[in-house]
């Protein structure tokens, strides 16, 4: 298992910037792809960026393609994703999530592929 926390989100301005961290402590944090949900009032968890244990793919659903940044430091076991050009459509509470095993493209876009997620965290943009 790995345990992951997250960094507060915020409120930002449509056109912003922010940055989401995760920090992961437990098993080893490179033997685990990551990913990034968010799920919005009324709405199900969807899925957002995942990252292979070595960083070397990355995926992103079509809506954040261009905007949003997935990365990760496997030196201090942290997660990030990078979020520009924000949209009043981003706003929801976005979690982090690990994926032990997964080496697929397909399966890390799958929510049912993750193993341990994050307590989530606000991000809301204003118009």
């Amino acid at each position: 298992q790995v345990q992951l926390v997250q960094s507060a989100g915020g409120l930002v301005q449509a056109g912003g910037s922010l940055r989401l961290s995760c920090a992961a402590s437990g098993r080893t944090f490179s033997n685990y792809a990551m990913g990034w949900f968010r799920q919005a009032p009324g709405k199900e968890r969807e899925f957002v960026a995942a990252i292979s244990w070595s960083g070397a793919r990355t995926t992103y659903v079509d809506f954040v393609k261009g905007r949003f940044t997935i990365s990760r430091d496997n030196t201090k076991n942290t997660l990030y994703l990078q979020m520009n050009s924000l949209k009043p459509e981003d706003t929801a509470v976005y979690y982090c999530a690990a994926a032990w095993g997964v080496r697929t493209v397909e399966d890390m876009c799958s929510i049912r592929a993750y193993d341990s997620w994050g307590q989530g965290t606000q991000v809301t943009v204003s118009s």
